[in-house]
């Protein structure tokens, strides 16, 4: 469903939108129970394998690349 320029965002049309929260108790929508294997950007549950998007993956921004620094980059290198 793209949104043109006459239209307006309305987010109650997208449905419901089920998402693991960190720090909250998270139900398993397939089972019920409260067990979960935290990934990078999803959580599985223990028991079903119902996976859920990590709500705060989703909120992160794609538009910049992704730049990883060593944490000792300023540090001279001792190679041998």
């Amino acid at each position: 469903m793209p949104i043109t320029s006459g239209d307006a965002w309305k987010p109650y049309e997208r449905g419901y939108h089920v998402v693991y929260r960190e720090h909250e108790t998270n139900h398993c929508p397939g089972c019920g129970r409260t067990h979960w294997i935290i990934g990078r950007v999803s959580a599985e549950c223990a028991f079903c394998a119902t996976a859920l998007p990590l709500a705060e993956a989703s909120m992160r921004s794609h538009s910049a690349p992704v730049i990883i620094q060593h944490k000792n980059r300023n540090a001279h290198a001792w190679a041998a």
